[in-house]
């Protein structure tokens, strides 16, 4: 069995960087991400969570901002906890790489993280 997944879209909002009490770097974002569609049909987008770990999480925090086209390569996950409110479910990709996918701009890095 095989799980990749491979977006690309633009970033909703900045990233957002926390720590882990053991002291790990994990960043979360999300992206939009067109559907296909044809001549005359309104568009439409899907709003992709997407989370980052450790060094991967720290470039992406210091390198992406909203609004930004990139790229995604990774893996798709599910999660499920309790609290108070019930059980909660979410989906989301974990990224293995990313990637600037705007054209380069005048002082910007075409860097990606691996």
């Amino acid at each position: 069995m095989l799980n990749v997944v491979v977006l690309t879209g633009r970033l909703t909002a900045d990233p957002e960087l926390k720590t882990t009490t053991n002291g790990t770097s994990v960043c979360s974002f999300s992206i939009a991400v067109d559907r296909r569609y044809k001549a005359g049909e309104e568009r439409q987008a899907d709003f992709i969570n997407i989370v980052t770990w450790r060094s991967s999480a720290e470039f992406v925090s210091k390198y992406f901002k909203k609004g930004q086209q990139v790229g995604v390569i990774g893996r798709l996950q599910t999660r499920t906890w309790d609290d108070d409110k019930g059980r909660h479910y979410i989906t989301e990709v974990v990224a293995e790489e990313a990637y600037f996918a705007d054209s380069k701009r005048e002082g910007e890095s075409t860097a990606s993280f691996e």
